[in-house]
């Protein structure tokens, strides 16, 4: 299965003790799992594993949001353009940008007794959903379909669903 091409930074925040890379490039194949028009190799996203403070700046430049969020994505294709660069061969370009927030990340994954690496895998699925198009703000059944690719594609990584205890 091919997923998304990556282009990562990591702010030196970020544990070292861990391989972002591996994980995250993992988390992209899942998604494209449980989404197939996420399947094509030659859609690329930017990652951006920054601190608080860089989020926080963002969220409030573009999102009008006066504070750090725990995953922005910034789509670059529309919905249709993804479905369409689906369906045939060839470079589609940039999918998008994501950025992780590692201090909200790490609080949110010790709040709910998951490893950070966890939730990160979660965070990466659910801001690659949204570069795809998907979006659980538009309604209860975007975003219960949305979840549900979620749930599926973190099983696919062997973590539980983080949707169950709510």
């Amino acid at each position: 299965m091919s997923a998304p091409s990556l282009d990562i930074d990591i702010d030196p925040i970020w544990s070292a003790t861990i391989d972002w890379e591996d994980l995250a490039a993992r988390a992209f194949e899942a998604a494209a799992g449980v989404a197939p028009e996420l399947a094509h190799e030659h859609l690329l996203v930017s990652l951006v594993l920054a601190d608080d403070e860089e989020v926080h700046a963002l969220n409030k430049q573009w999102r009008a949001k006066d504070k750090p969020t725990n995953v922005l994505s910034f789509p670059m294709l529309s919905r249709e353009e993804v479905l369409a660069a689906a369906a045939q061969p060839g470079a589609p370009g940039m999918l998008g940008d994501m950025i992780l927030a590692h201090g909200v990340c790490t609080r949110e994954a010790a709040d709910k007794g998951v490893r950070v690496e966890s939730h990160a895998a979660h965070l990466l699925i659910h801001g690659l959903l949204h570069l795809a198009g998907y979006d659980h703000e538009t309604g209860e059944d975007d975003a219960a379909e949305m979840e549900g690719l979620e749930t599926k594609a973190l099983a696919l990584m062997g973590i539980a669903d983080p949707y169950a205890a709510l």
